[in-house]
């Protein structure tokens, strides 16, 4: 696991805290809740492709397919 991913979740979380409260005093807050809820989504994407690897290695390491 590299640094990079805490970076880029880190950026994802901080961009969609400043869109959500620009959005919030504009008085638009459904639209808000999407954008954090769509930040939620993109960042368990994120966390799922490692996941992946990291099955994809267990597999590979003890020769399971």
């Amino acid at each position: 696991m590299s640094v990079e991913i805490i970076f880029r979740i880190a950026a994802v979380g901080i961009l969609a805290a400043v869109v959500c409260t620009i959005l919030k005093q504009s008085g638009k807050e459904e639209i808000a809740t999407i954008v954090s809820l769509s930040a939620v989504i993109i960042c368990l994407l994120m966390v799922l492709t490692m996941v992946n690897d990291l099955f994809s290695t267990v597999r590979s390491l003890f020769n399971l397919y």
